[in-house]
């Protein structure tokens, strides 16, 4: 059920569902995709508000390529310091200069650290090459996320990359990232220790982090394309309270920055006591 012209919310605990969407609308976050799970141990409630499948995941796409790769290690598959070269086929643009180069001999953490933090493309798209696609989009089904899938590499700009194996767009709802993150919450995914401490290393601040309390921290991923401007990850309060937050827009970069920090200005109150400054973390 739509609870506003365009948004959908996933709720699995007591905020009013129409709290969330008013603060949406008075946000300017038009049509979005918006979950949060409260992560306190004891019963959960679940509650079901439908979904907009059709908004790109972007780069949170990155925080299951990430996962499995955390599974790789914990299955001895590979080892974080195992090596792979960086091929030229993998070059892309990024939003900050990339620090692999074609020859360039990576190990496994190093690119999954650059993926998570600086979303580098490059890394991205050797770690697809190195786990597979498919590979990643069976772990993805294995552990719930029925509607996320891995089809092609990422492209920092036009043209799009060349990608001879690409079979579609990319898929990662906002239910199976905010699924995904209370996973790795929870301590229910391989290397959550790792993906929790990497994520919290997170360089790109800019848009839910801008509605943060001073002493909150959020480990947490960002996604955009031209046309879109996701944020979500894991946000504990300075009580230890912990919720998975996840939040995508159909809104440009340039706007959706700074409507998805006045959204998470506007929810922060309703999640518990509240600091004295905001913070990005």
């Amino acid at each position: 059920m739509a609870t506003s012209a365009g948004t959908c919310l996933h709720l699995n605990y007591a905020l009013n569902p129409e709290i969330v969407s008013a603060l949406c609308r008075e946000a300017g976050l038009g049509t979005a995709q918006i979950e949060i799970r409260a992560l306190a141990e004891g019963p959960r409630l679940s509650a079901g508000f439908g979904d907009l499948d059709d908004l790109a995941p972007a780069s949170m796409i990155k925080v299951p390529i990430a996962a499995t790769l955390c599974e790789s290690w914990a299955q001895d598959e590979s080892q974080p310091e195992q090596r792979v070269e960086v091929g030229r086929e993998n070059l892309t643009a990024n939003d900050l200069p990339s620090p692999l180069v074609p020859g360039y001999r990576a190990n496994l953490e190093e690119l999954g650290r650059l993926m998570l933090t600086r979303s580098d493309n490059v890394a991205t798209n050797v770690l697809i090459d190195f786990l597979g696609r498919e590979r990643i989009s069976e772990r993805c089904r294995a552990w719930g996320l029925a509607a996320t899938a891995v089809r092609r590499k990422l492209s920092g700009s036009l043209p799009l990359i060349a990608d001879p194996g690409a079979s579609g767009r990319n898929a990662h709802p906002a239910r199976d990232a905010a699924a995904l993150f209370e996973r790795i919450a929870r301590s229910e995914a391989a290397g959550s220790s790792w993906l929790l401490q990497t994520l919290f290393a997170q360089e790109w601040n800019d848009k839910l982090s801008g509605g943060l309390d001073e002493g909150d921290r959020f480990a947490h991923k960002t996604g955009e394309t031209s046309d879109v401007s996701h944020d979500g990850g894991i946000l504990v309060l300075p009580d230890g309270r912990r919720y998975a937050i996840v939040a995508y827009t159909a809104l440009p970069p340039e706007s959706g920055s700074d409507r998805l920090s006045r959204f998470m200005r506007g929810l922060r109150p309703h999640l518990g006591a509240r600091g004295s400054a905001v913070r990005s973390v």
